[in-house]
């Protein structure tokens, strides 16, 4: 997975998917479920590793292995989403690593086929049932089409951390948060990411704005502008934004906010569940003056006070 440095530019609006695989079993059919998480949260891939069974899980944990010294908690994919495996069709199981919120986990999927380029303007927000049952669409971030006019599903792997209660967001800060006056805008297509990031900016003082993805951030840019006009630089002293989001990723709001004479002065800040370093990297390219790892209230306090001082001096 060592070449994404190369090939995807920020500002290009584009991610890369590891498209994978679920077979699944419904009234004598077999149905091939076409997944996809993004390549920035996958570590490696693997073969099915031996697994030491855990006592008292539940059952879509298969089990824990040690790679290279850390341990894995390996998550059945097709039993967490209640999707019963064909019996009678041979299946050559890989394990996707993946890493976000600084946790590692592995998620067994029923074939890895390749790697896919997609623009995040192709991918649209989780809002349908499909023709082989209801699927939750809590699991599922974005649909794209892909060719001979097939859906694949990108999944919501957070989802699973937070079901197994290993990824518990720290809301609370161990000191006295700064309080600042004006306005802060946050987008995250996650409407929960958005509660925790609004009430934190609320707690400093900041009147919030939400957006629920880049397009509509410009949007609200535009209606700002409408109703400060240059003051809008004073006004608004902080954007806050998720990078993986539907129609318009953070990387590529952040390129047009920052080429834009009227709001290139406003600081961004990124909050993302990706934890890998080539992110943090492409977040200062794309124009951020910070990158954060959902999500911890100690270290979100005080590079928020940090980033908002210091665009306050630049302002006077």
């Amino acid at each position: 997975m060592g070449s994404k440095s190369d090939v995807l530019q920020v500002g290009t609006n584009e991610l890369e998917l590891v498209d994978f695989r679920i077979f699944k079993e419904e009234n004598g059919k077999v149905y091939e479920g076409i997944y996809g998480i993004n390549v920035s949260k996958v570590r490696e891939i693997i073969k099915y590793p031996k697994l030491t069974e855990l006592p008292g899980v539940p059952d879509f944990i298969e089990g824990i292995f040690d790679l290279r010294g850390v341990v894995i908690p390996v998550v059945d994919l097709a039993k967490w989403m209640g999707i019963k495996t064909p019996e009678d069709r041979e299946i050559h199981p890989r394990v996707i690593i993946a890493e976000f919120n600084n946790i590692l986990i592995g998620f067994v999927v029923h074939e890895a086929k390749r790697i896919r380029r997609i623009s995040w303007s192709d991918i649209e927000p989780a809002s349908f049932t499909s023709g082989q049952g209801v699927l939750d669409k809590s699991k599922i971030t974005g649909v794209t089409r892909i060719e001979d006019d097939e859906v694949l599903l990108i999944l919501d792997l957070e989802s699973v951390v937070e079901d197994l209660g290993f990824y518990q967001p720290d809301v609370d800060a161990d000191f006295t948060v700064d309080t600042f006056s004006g306005m802060a805008m946050v987008l995250d297509d996650s409407l929960t990411a958005r509660k925790i990031v609004k009430d934190a900016l609320g707690k400093m003082g900041f009147s919030v704005i939400e957006a629920k993805d880049g397009q509509e951030g410009l949007e609200k840019l535009e209606e700002l502008y409408g109703q400060l006009g240059e003051n809008i630089v004073k006004e608004l002293k902080i954007i806050v934004s998720d990078v993986e989001m539907p129609r318009m990723d953070g990387f590529h709001f952040a390129a047009k906010v920052k080429d834009d004479p009227r709001f290139h002065d406003i600081p961004i800040v990124f909050n993302s569940s990706i934890s890998d370093h080539f992110s943090e990297e492409r977040g200062k390219e794309a124009g951020g003056e910070g990158y954060m790892v959902k999500f911890d209230a100690n270290v979100f306090y005080s590079e928020i006070a940090k980033i908002v001082r210091s665009h306050i001096k630049q302002a006077s």
